[in-house]
């Protein structure tokens, strides 16, 4: 089970990009509301949540989402429940991955040390002990970090490639014409 988070203020390309080519790949997602059932991102684009946060089971994950926009990494930045999913899918290596703002949320607990990451500029601060990288979309073990919203594609497809491999990648890019 992929479990994505979206808390009020998220960047909605960051979310909604990657969400599309993960169900298009036929991978199971699961949006967890953090912040309610209906969730306006940064942009006034108001998403129904598949499901409550309270409803995540942590021995389901096999990755987490963290898309960015400053208001919902605050957001889930603030939520205790979002940072223990968080926290368990980084103990068992699971998929951990963050987008924009967010990856300064896994810098801010301590998970990106000794792994190189990337994130939108000025958040690389809260990389305690880890090496921001300036590139689009960074794969370090289990942890994809993706530097904003003009690259949710890339960071779609390297979550993709992740779960399903690069030949159920490269078919969707190819049936999206990217």
């Amino acid at each position: 089970m992929v479990y994505m988070f979206l808390a009020d203020g998220f960047e909605e390309v960051e979310a909604l990009a990657p969400l599309d080519i993960l169900r298009r790949a036929g991978v199971e997602v699961v949006t967890l509301g953090v912040t309610g059932e209906y969730i306006t991102g940064a942009h006034n684009i108001m998403v129904k949540a598949d499901k409550p946060l309270s409803s995540a089971i942590k021995e389901n994950i096999d990755a987490v989402i963290l898309p960015g926009g400053l208001g919902g990494t605050n957001n889930m930045d603030a939520s205790d429940e979002v940072k223990s999913l968080v926290q368990y899918a980084a103990d068992n290596n699971k998929l951990v991955c963050a987008i924009c703002a967010a990856p300064s949320i896994l810098g801010k607990m301590g998970l990106l040390a000794g792994k190189e990451a990337t994130c939108y500029p000025g958040f690389e601060d809260t990389f305690t002990g880890g090496k921001y990288i300036k590139q689009s979309v960074v794969k370090c073990n289990n942890f994809i970090t993706s530097d904003g919203m003009g690259s949710a594609y890339k960071f779609g497809f390297e979550i993709t490639a992740a779960l399903c491999g690069n030949e159920v990648a490269e078919k969707i890019k190819e049936q999206i014409q990217y």
